[in-house]
């Protein structure tokens, strides 16, 4: 399986970012979800999950930062489409972000919320799961409940790296 997200000079564009214009943030937090593109899935996946998270971001807070966790996307889309977070968070469900946190309470707190890195660019990693099944989640679950669902039922997976600039 591959997936691709389209770059900008080998960075996330800015509209997914930090960088994203105001009315496009909820909280102050950029909201708009970018495409994932997705090839060569297994004939056998019923669904799709993806998680996005920041390695980078535990020399700021102590944590990788949850970005954006999602599950139960339909097998038939080859590309989850820009915004989809949003505008179609009735075709899945979605996971609490790191927002969700008790040291961080802000908005929002499940779905996408994009790259807003303090310090230099940050590598925000990216992994699309084709599943076997459906996972019996509900919106608003934890990564952790996501693993344990989703373990054992995994038919493939493919990791990517997209970069977002500080400044």
């Amino acid at each position: 399986m591959k997936i691709n997200v389209p770059l900008n000079n080998a960075l996330l564009p800015d509209q997914y970012g930090k960088f994203a214009p105001e009315n496009a943030k909820i909280g102050g937090n950029p909201s708009t979800s970018f495409p994932i593109q997705i090839k060569d899935a297994p004939a056998e996946t019923a669904a799709y999950a993806l998680v996005m998270i920041d390695h980078d971001s535990i020399p700021v807070c102590g944590f990788t930062w949850i970005h954006w966790i999602a599950a139960n996307i339909p097998a038939d889309w080859s590309t989850i489409p820009e915004n989809a977070s949003l505008e179609l968070k009735d075709r899945f469900i979605q996971g609490k972000n790191s927002n969700a946190s008790r040291f961080v309470n802000a908005e929002p707190a499940t779905g996408y919320t994009g790259p807003t890195p303090p310090n230099g660019t940050h590598d925000y990693q990216l992994t699309v799961y084709a599943l076997d099944t459906v996972l019996p989640l509900k919106n608003g679950y934890w990564l952790n409940e996501f693993l344990h669902q989703a373990d054992g039922h995994i038919l493939d997976q493919a990791t990517i790296t997209l970069p977002s600039r500080a400044d």
